[in-house]
């Protein structure tokens, strides 16, 4: 491996209500973008794509009376690259395939501004997922 890693994010891990329910959704998700499984375990599972993983680990009873909330303090979403709008539009025909709902639908794909090509939408816990151009992609606007 070249190069320093100083800075570059390791890992993620959530704390999820429902592992069963949340794996399905996730391992669908991750796997459409690249990422394989990585570890499993009795109550998580884990998913590597590079050298950075995501987590999830499945949430202690004592803990699940306050259900998760990205407007309250802590974690708001996790925004994800996508190589060229065709990708995020392909992505776009899944997630209405599967009957998830967009976020901000009335502005989709720019709720992020008029420089911005991204769809948002949630887990099974509501945590925000965006898929996003990555900056120097193809950027090419024809809708």
């Amino acid at each position: 491996m070249t190069g320093s890693l100083k800075g570059i994010l390791s890992h993620i891990e959530i704390y999820v209500s429902d592992l069963e329910r949340s794996t399905l959704f996730w391992d669908w998700f991750l796997s459409y973008w690249g990422y394989e499984v990585h570890q499993e375990w009795e109550k998580g599972k884990s998913w590597i794509n590079g050298m950075t993983y995501i987590v999830l680990v499945q949430t202690e009873n004592k803990y699940q009376k306050h259900p998760y909330h990205r407007c309250h303090t802590g974690l708001n979403h996790l925004a994800f690259y996508a190589d060229d709008r065709s990708e995020i539009d392909r992505f776009t025909s899944e997630i209405r395939r599967k009957g998830i709902p967009i976020l901000y639908e009335d502005r989709h794909p720019y709720a992020g501004g008029h420089d911005s090509y991204a769809i948002y939408f949630e887990d099974p816990d509501r945590i925000k997922l965006e898929v996003v151009l990555a900056p120097n992609a193809n950027n090419n606007k024809s809708l």
